[in-house]
This record gives C-alpha cells, sequence and structure tokens, in this order.
C-alpha cells in the first residue's frame, strides 16, 4: 500500500475523517502497524488498552463480553478502541484476525500530538465525541424510563 492509499483508509475511518491530509500523513508515519495471520490474536479481554487500531486491510473479529452476543466483524478503515486514542483503560473484548489483516496501532500520545498541532480537528473531533456521549445519555434515559414503567 502506498501513501495515498493509506491516508484514504484513515480518513474513511470514524472520527479520523475530521483530519486533514496532513494530520493523516503524520499518522501513517508515526504509528504503528502490523501484520496478523488468520487466527492471530491482536488483543485479549482485559488487556490493557494502549491505543486504537484502524484495520488496514482484511477482517478482525470481536468477541463481545455478552455470553451468547454475535462476534463483530471489523473491516478495512474500521476504528477498534475509539476510547483508546483518548485514554488508557482496559479491552472490553477479544480481538482476533479472520484471514491475513493488517492493522495500525494509534497510541493516546500520537493522538496528543496530532490533535495539539491540529487543534481545527481536536474541535471537530471534541464535538462529534460530545454528540456521542448527549445521544447515549438520552438512550439511557429511555432506558430507564421503559424500566420506570414496567
Amino acid at each position: 500500500m502506498g501513501l495515498d492509499d493509506d491516508i484514504a483508509i484513515l480518513a474513511a475511518a470514524p472520527l479520523l475523517g475530521f483530519l486533514d491530509r496532513d494530520a493523516l500523513r503524520l499518522l501513517t508515519f508515526a504509528s504503528e502497524r502490523r501484520d496478523l495471520a488468520d487466527g492471530d490474536l491482536l488483543f485479549s479481554r482485559g488487556d490493557p488498552a494502549d491505543g486504537g487500531f484502524v484495520v488496514m486491510a482484511g477482517t478482525i473479529r470481536l468477541e463481545p463480553r455478552a455470553a451468547g452476543a454475535e462476534p463483530v466483524r471489523a473491516g478495512r478503515s474500521a476504528l477498534i478502541g475509539q476510547r483508546a486514542l483518548f485514554v488508557r483503560g482496559e479491552r472490553p473484548a477479544e480481538a482476533r484476525a479472520e484471514g491475513p489483516a493488517e492493522v495500525m496501532r494509534i497510541t493516546p500520545t500520537l493522538m496528543r500530538r496530532v490533535l495539539e498541532e491540529f487543534p481545527g480537528a481536536a474541535r471537530a473531533i471534541h464535538a462529534a465525541l460530545a454528540e456521542d456521549l448527549a445521544g447515549f445519555v438520552a438512550d439511557l434515559g429511555r432506558v430507564q424510563r421503559l424500566l420506570r414503567d414496567a
């Protein structure tokens, strides 16, 4: 893959689409890449979440924490571990390659550097995250009312 391909894949990833070409180029050069073979473990449930992953090629299968829940498949341009771009925590799921795959790991330190160098993108990402959080809180309020009225 060339630089233009990498930038296009990153630009299509959630949140990263708010970054301009120069910011995406910085991510491309400064992030860590990892090639995975079929069945390779990307991370386990409970592992430290020390960055997010963008799927550059292939498919990553995420096993949910809820017993009996269907696995989630993340393909090209998917962002795995969005929260881990900003804060460290714990991985809530197991992730394995389904066939050959390539991922790009973006650490919180690298993301912070990009946001400091590109404040317009930082504002746009902040607004998008705030909107997502407001929607989540509204959804929780609806669930609370349903449970109360049941």
